[in-house]
């Protein structure tokens, strides 16, 4: 597509030079006839050589676009020298094609390294060199020369050329497999699928691509493409409950839908213990639906108060939590200040932590034999998250940290094992660590302590089959690395009919269902039924999990809690499970 700005150059100063002998000629004379000798003709230059031509006729021009003509000599002789530097190196790695096969013996990590740090060294030293062309041209441009037309494009920085980036095959639980091709361009990865499933023919234009060079939060925008969602205070019913959504705002404000990742969680005010070790851990908005009945109201807004304005970390909690209030309609508080005001009178930081020492038989909950309505809890923080991407987990369970800025890392490289058309979830492995030791903040940390009996996968003394994860052991084998990545893909399915993961999710997925209670047990098994229905990618990461608050937690007889665990199987039984069949339909494997 280049131009020969030669030719056109040579061509301008032939028009040039004969302007100027003309202009001599009429002011020395006065005659209008011109002499054959002095014509200089367009077709005789086009068949010289451009840089004898240019020589030749050098002599007829002013000093000043003599200096010129000086310089863009010197800047086409060093575009030659660069120009056959890269068509050696180009034959020394082989990119005789856009896209290498990568086969089992292909292009090795190191190979791959030294490729790219070459092409890096070759790119660099072609921007020194135009670097000082354009100096040298800025230059001679001092002078004036109005009367010659240059063309700025040959200025132009040439793209780097692609190397080949090699990434092992994932195993799919479904029993695909993908043959992964990955072009690496200036600033970008370009991926192709092979065999398997074919997610788009790569052509020559892909490499070179607008999104090869967008920073991260422009490939998140454009990859994503969702819709920012309002932030506004707002009282409403919900079946049988008031929310008041957005109730107690986070100072960060509005929030893009792409930018961050939103934990989105539940408790009553007897939990908040945990939020401050999550929110150290998490560093990122989070999503908090309290459950609030008649009297516990009011414990309920100063245990917000104090973990607001009374610890070392309220910063964080006013930077990042949004508190939403729910009560049932039959229980509603005495008095419930406006959104505006409920903040207005301080909490005495001297007085006692409203929420630390607080037994389950002084909450109103219990003395009034309410159930605690989890899904409805679960389903408020979900709803008013304003972020894309949201971690619907339970207030217990800690994140390590890191994990949201990696994931969306993760995002924007957008390899090929995230271009499937099936819905996708991101579940992460549960652990649970003795009352002595520390929550691990890496799995380096993670495997040691499994190694040392330390910590456990969650719940393995009480329903290991719910928490199961697939590949799990290989997956505690595995080294961490820096970047996260998917694992493995698996299915709700088989061994795993019964899972309850706990993930990185969408706004699109499934709710859950508000008739389930934490009490009556299973409150997240209807959702993953319609999660298998729905053909979800389940898509293990490698280095992300989450640790439940130190404790390990052993199978206790409760008979009440039994006997309401009956009734919910019962009701999922005889009413959700044939509604979710008519609501979504089934598939061979799928069971609640």
């Amino acid at each position: 597509m280049r131009r020969n700005w030669l030719l056109r150059c040579s061509i301008l100063i032939n028009v040039a030079v004969v302007l100027y002998i003309a202009s001599h000629l009429l002011i020395g004379s006065g005659n209008f006839a011109l002499g054959p000798s002095y014509i200089i003709s367009d077709e005789v230059l086009k068949q010289q050589q451009p840089a004898a031509a240019a020589e030749q006729y050098k002599q007829y021009l002013p000093p000043a676009q003599q200096r010129l003509l000086e310089a863009e000599q010197q800047l086409y002789e060093v575009q030659q020298q660069q120009q056959q530097q890269q068509a050696q190196q180009s034959v020394q790695q082989g990119h005789n094609t856009l896209v290498l096969k990568i086969q089992e013996n292909g292009i090795g990590v190191q190979e791959v390294s030294q490729q790219l740090q070459q092409t890096r060294q070759l790119a660099q030293s072609g921007g020194n060199q135009q670097q000082q062309q354009e100096q040298l041209m800025l230059e001679a441009r001092d002078v004036d020369n109005s009367n010659l037309n240059v063309d700025d494009s040959r200025f132009d920085v040439p793209t780097e050329r692609s190397t080949v980036r090699k990434m092992g095959d994932v195993l799919y639980q479904d029993g695909q497999q993908q043959q992964q091709q990955v072009v690496v361009a200036a600033g970008g990865i370009v991926p192709v699928s092979v065999g398997g499933g074919a997610t788009g023919a790569l052509n020559g234009t892909d490499i070179f691509s607008t999104t090869a060079s967008m920073d991260a939060d422009a490939k998140l925008r454009s990859l994503l493409n969702c819709h920012d969602r309002d932030y506004e205070p707002y009282i409403g019913q919900r079946g049988d409950f008031w929310v008041m959504r957005n109730y107690i705002r986070a100072e960060h404000g509005d929030l893009r839908c792409h930018e961050t990742i939103t934990y989105t969680t539940h408790a009553d005010y007897t939990f908040l213990d945990n939020l401050v070790p999550l929110l150290e851990r998490w560093n990122a908005p989070v999503s908090l639906a309290l459950h609030a009945p008649g009297t516990d109201f009011v414990p309920t807004i100063n245990s917000i108060k104090y973990l607001r304005d009374c610890i070392p970390e309220s910063h964080l909690v006013r930077q990042f939590v949004t508190f939403h209030i729910y009560f049932s309609s039959k229980h509603i508080p005495k008095l419930v200040p406006k959104h505006n005001q409920v903040l207005d009178t301080p909490y005495n930081c001297s007085l006692a932590i409203p929420y630390f020492n607080v037994s389950a038989a002084q909450l109103y909950k219990t003395q009034k034999k309410l159930l605690y309505p989890v899904n409805v809890g679960r389903n408020i923080a979900r709803d008013a998250a304003m972020t894309h991407f949201l971690l619907a987990s339970d207030i217990e369970l800690y994140p390590n940290p890191g994990l949201v800025h990696k994931f969306l890392e993760m995002i924007a490289r957008n390899e090929p094992v995230l271009q499937r058309k099936n819905p996708r979830v991101f579940p992460l492995p549960i652990f649970e660590v003795d009352n002595n030791s520390p929550v691990p903040r890496d799995k380096a940390e993670l495997q040691e302590l499994l190694r040392s009996g330390k910590a456990i996968p969650f719940h393995k003394r009480v329903c290991s089959s719910c928490h199961g994860v697939p590949k799990s052991k290989e997956w505690i084998a595995a080294n961490e690395t820096d970047d996260l990545g998917v694992f493995h893909i698996g299915k709700r399915i088989g061994y795993f009919v019964h899972w309850e993961p706990i993930y990185i999710g969408t706004h699109a997925d499934p709710h859950y269902d508000e008739r389930l209670s934490w009490e009556g047990k299973s409150d997240k098994m209807t959702q993953g039924y319609a999660l298998c229905v729905l053909d979800y990618d389940f898509h293990i990461l490698d280095n992300g999990f989450l640790v439940h608050k130190p404790g390990i937690k052993v199978l206790k007889k409760d008979p009440k809690r039994a006997m309401l665990a009956a009734k919910t199987n019962q009701l999922i039984k005889k009413i959700i499970y044939p509604e979710l069949q008519v609501m979504y339909g089934t598939r061979k494997g799928c069971a609640v």
